[in-house]
């Protein structure tokens, strides 16, 4: 059945219509059609937003999604107010040391390198580093992702010697969780070997 026929027949806010909408927004996201699935994923907050609680963790999870689309499109006047509410809603539900949170502090870190707010990065990119460390493996895929995106930020601030360490900690993860021959090992190792040369060449 279709959602226009859904919610003909049982209301907008059915629990049949949300989850057809979830779906469809998944599915759109997956595609890369980021588009269309924007004014899914804002239908889907508005409606949750009247059907669940206030800090329910999946308006939590709909609001980091669709600040993720408009980060992935450049709007970040609009996704950061999403991404902030969204990081406030799970300190709220599962304290500041969870893994949650630390997705959050990571695509607001994201988000303010993309916008030059470098301090602030460096901020957020170090308290989601902290957080994964303390509740992951030391050799999880997560924190090698941490670590490269911490020191891409100290490389583009030209502080090469404090990017090194952490090139080099991301990519004996990766090589040790993903083998040599992935597609984000390889990325780490060219980042690592760019921020050599880089060193060289002060």
């Amino acid at each position: 059945m279709s959602l226009s026929i859904l919610e003909k027949v049982h209301g907008e806010n059915h629990p049949d219509v949300v989850q057809l909408l979830n779906n469809l927004a998944i599915l759109l996201y997956s595609q890369g059609n980021y588009v269309a699935a924007a004014p899914c994923y804002s239908r889907l907050l508005k409606i949750e937003e009247i059907i669940l609680p206030p800090n329910h963790p999946d308006i939590a999870s709909t609001l980091n999604t669709l600040a993720v689309i408009y980060y992935i499109q450049k709007r970040y006047t609009e996704a950061e107010p999403l991404y902030r509410r969204s990081l406030e809603i799970y300190e709220k539900n599962f304290g500041t040391n969870h893994l949650d949170v630390a997705t959050s502090l990571n695509n607001l870190a994201e988000l303010y390198d993309a916008q030059g707010r470098f301090r602030e990065a460096e901020q957020f990119y170090k308290k989601s580093l902290a957080i994964r460390e303390s509740l992951l493996p030391s050799n999880h895929p997560d924190i090698a992702a941490s670590l490269n995106n911490l020191a891409v930020l100290y490389c583009s601030l030209g502080l090469h010697a404090m990017a090194l360490p952490l090139y080099s900690r991301a990519v004996l993860i990766v090589e040790k969780a993903n083998g040599l021959d992935h597609t984000t090992t390889k990325l780490y190792r060219q980042n690592l070997k760019l921020c050599k040369d880089a060193m060289r060449t002060i």
